[in-house]
């Protein structure tokens, strides 16, 4: 016969004395702390001893009103039901660095959970597919992967599916009615519920969804050694857009703009920065416009400068940026702050004011190229990338050339570029005048091959100059070569030691690509 295990989420000041009395029944049970933070702990009983020790811990919880409340053990059935949690989760992430922090956050509830990560879907027990709907090229991979992943279901029954982020918020129910083999549908707004949702699809096998746009963003898990090895770490200031750009389902699909409060936002960088992260992100829909009520009024601006003066920040960066919201005092914390990188990512979308105004941008052709000569008097350098989409309804070949009239002028460090679709429910998606895929496709091309001119040119004035680079790990293209960034985001390959992994490290540029870099260490 085998041991057979308990966990136990008890009251954390009772772990202690809870151990002592379990474990003075001599050779009947041992105690381990599993999580500290959550006050979890694991029984191990010995074979013919499970009445005796389920009877202390009875006594102990209804005599002497100790908080013990049994919790699900991984890969055995719930001692009321007959199903299981597992023993594996799997994640997929697509779209955005905002997805990315809320996989991170899921992955963290389900580790709070006994869960262990794998990489092979075949192997889960739980597969999330946490979604983007953007553009609708986007969502058709969800789809695609979705019943890729149902399909695996089908060999094993019992395998949970739950579909999360902006695809599950859209479709909502209508997802299940599609899908009648999902479990599991779950909004950006609603991740806290995600252990709610997968004891209720697992244990119960009861069909979950929560899309409520309403709920403030949640404080993270912080589950301790999560980010142990990472170099990098994202953290959300912000959940939702008030801007309602007429192309874009973001408002629709992540809420109202909501601020975190800004000593939420300090703990989780400090717990990121405790576990070895060098840098951090900060994210939003639009973190311009991050303003906290309370404590006098908390700005983004703030907010940069609070978080400078941390201990063991190396680089801060922040995405996306919106050009009516980029305040004076925020692109000023560019001349300033020692650890802010020298790179802004402010997408422009169009470089005509009459499709500017047909999406609802709020700001002009001049007001953008104002905003990029303010940022380059305060911060000479500094990179700048953006979005641009072609084929806008209307847009006419006059539009286009204004495009990238902009594009020639302002020379962006790289551009993200594509076809404008529509997306259900915005208000261009009911506009006239659509224009013709070929010419999509035709004006795009044109485009890319400016910018790719632009783009080389720049890097290849890198040529030759030492700069640091913060090493982030080995590179997955180039065998044997470490990879890392500079400060203004530019990807360098570069052969080295791996313990050179987290530190920054100077590198002289020896050659020049469009995607990026390829340097030499130098010796100190």
């Amino acid at each position: 016969m085998e041991t057979t295990r308990q966990i136990l989420r008890v009251d954390p000041r009772e772990i202690a004395y809870l151990r002592m009395t379990i474990e003075s029944y001599d050779g009947m049970a041992v105690v381990r702390t599993l999580d500290p933070q959550e006050a979890l702990i694991e029984i191990q009983v010995a074979p013919g001893c499970e009445n005796l020790i389920s009877a202390l811990v009875t006594e102990l919880k209804e005599k002497e009103t100790i908080d013990i409340n049994p919790e699900p053990v991984p890969g055995t059935k719930e001692n009321r039901g007959a199903y299981s949690l597992g023993r594996y989760y799997h994640i997929v992430t697509m779209g955005c660095q905002m997805n990315e922090y809320d996989s991170d956050y899921m992955a963290q509830c389900l580790q709070h959970l006994q869960l262990l990560p794998t990489k092979d879907p075949k192997q889960a027990d739980i597969i999330l597919i946490n979604t983007c709907t953007v553009r609708e090229k986007a969502e058709q991979k969800a789809y695609s992967l979705l019943g890729r992943m149902l399909g695996l279901k089908k060999k094993r029954p019992g395998k949970i599916v739950g579909v999360t982020g902006c695809v599950a918020q859209q479709q909502g129910k209508d997802l299940l009615r599609r899908f009648p083999e999902l479990d599991l549908v779950l909004g950006p707004r609603e991740i806290a519920k995600i252990q709610e949702g997968v004891r209720q699809a697992a244990l119960k096998r009861k069909k979950f969804v929560a899309t409520s746009i309403g709920p403030e963003p949640p404080c993270a898990p912080a589950r301790r050694g999560y980010f142990e090895g990472h170099v990098k770490g994202y953290v959300s200031i912000m959940e939702g857009c008030n801007n309602f750009c007429t192309y874009c389902v973001v408002p629709y699909v992540r809420g109202r703009e909501t601020s975190r409060a800004p000593g939420q936002i300090v703990k989780e960088v400090e717990n990121l920065l405790s576990q070895g992260v060098k840098e951090v992100t900060l994210l939003g829909q639009n973190v311009n416009s991050y303003f906290y009520q309370q404590d006098n009024g908390y700005t983004f601006a703030r907010l940069l400068k609070t978080l400078d003066t941390l201990d063991g920040i190396k680089r801060i960066r922040f995405t996306t940026s919106h050009p009516k919201d980029l305040s004076n005092d925020l692109i000023a914390c560019f001349g300033s702050l020692k650890h802010l990188c020298p790179h802004i990512h402010l997408p422009f979308q169009a470089g005509s004011n009459k499709v500017l105004k047909a999406m609802h941008r709020g700001y002009t052709r001049e007001k953008y190229l104002e905003l990029i000569r303010k940022l380059r008097s305060v911060k000479p350098g500094i990179a700048i990338t953006s979005d641009v989409m072609v084929g806008f309804p209307g847009e006419t070949d006059q539009d286009f050339e204004e495009t990238l009239d902009l594009v020639k002028t302002v020379k962006f460090d790289s551009l993200f570029s594509f076809r404008y679709s529509d997306r259900k429910g915005t208000a261009a998606e009911k506009l006239p005048e659509k224009i013709p895929e070929p010419v999509k496709a035709s004006r795009l091309s044109k485009l890319q091959n400016i910018q790719k001119a632009i783009t080389l040119k720049k890097n290849r004035a890198l040529v030759g100059a030492i700069t640091p680079i913060l090493v982030e790990g080995v590179s997955k293209r180039k065998g044997g070569q470490l990879t890392g960034r500079t400060d203004t985001n530019k990807i360098v390959n570069f052969c080295g030691d791996p313990k050179m992994i987290g530190h920054l490290v100077k590198v002289l540029i020896k050659e020049a690509f469009t995607n990026s870099l390829r340097g030499e260490a130098v010796k100190c």
